[in-house]
This record gives structure tokens, sequence and C-alpha cells, in this order.
């Protein structure tokens, strides 16, 4: 099964769409609030090299921003 997390914050949209899209394709997620957790915020950026969210993280690749394309090749939907 592919491990996806999803790096994000209450207030932002494009990661409301990437989890309503995550949610519609039975696709579980973990879901980390960077506003609230520092240490993943940390974890994010050196991750993905990013400071803003979304960040995807599946299987190991990172996905910055709501990029449904890249999404979807990474999960093989």
């Amino acid at each position: 099964m592919v491990k996806v997390k999803v790096y994000s914050t209450q207030t932002c949209p494009w990661c409301h769409k990437v989890k309503d899209f995550l949610k519609e394709n039975k696709i579980e997620f973990e879901d980390i609030d960077v506003a609230e957790n520092q240490e993943a915020a940390k974890e994010m950026t050196e991750k993905s090299g990013q400071m803003g969210v979304p960040v995807i993280d599946i299987d190991g690749e990172m996905i910055v921003g709501f990029d449904q394309e890249k999404i979807k090749l990474a999960l093989k939907l």
C-alpha cells in the first residue's frame, strides 16, 4: 500500500483541494498541519526545499502544490 503524507495548513484552499481529491479517490493519507507542528514544517522544508503548502509525499516522491496529473501518476490512478 502506498504511503501518503499531506503537509498542509487549515487556511490553505489548495490543501483542502488535495485532501478532497485523495478522499474522492479513496486514498488514505496522513494530514500534517505544519502551522501546528514546527518539527513537521522543518521536515517538509528539508524534504521538498519548499516552505509553501501543500506538499504531498507519496512514497518519498515530493509533489509541491495541487498538481493533479503528478499526483495521479504517483498514485497510479
